[in-house]
């Protein structure tokens, strides 16, 4: 399924996993993840729900979500809401 994690550093983690705990790096604490989709026609990364492992993204735990670069272009956006009104984002190189 396709699924993403926020850790505690702001890194935004996703891929097409079974489970989300197997997003993680060695060293990854987790704050909450869901699941994506990619709206490719409206340009935006679609996130909603929850980790069953993790629980909710904890989006008031980080300042900054750092997001990978290729995904830049995307606008994100959280159940409904656009992501930048509740974090700021910065996109890795």
């Amino acid at each position: 399924m396709q699924k993403f994690i926020i850790t505690a550093q702001g890194e935004f983690k996703y891929g097409d996993v079974r489970l989300h705990k197997h997003l993680l790096g060695s060293h990854d604490i987790c704050i909450g993840g869901g699941f994506y989709e990619f709206d490719c026609i409206g340009h935006r990364l679609l996130l909603s729900g929850q980790s069953y492992d993790f629980g909710p993204p904890r989006w008031h735990y980080i300042d900054t979500l750092k997001m990978p670069q290729e995904l830049q272009g995307l606008t994100p956006y959280y159940e409904d809401e656009e992501l930048s009104r509740l974090v700021q984002i910065s996109y890795l190189p």
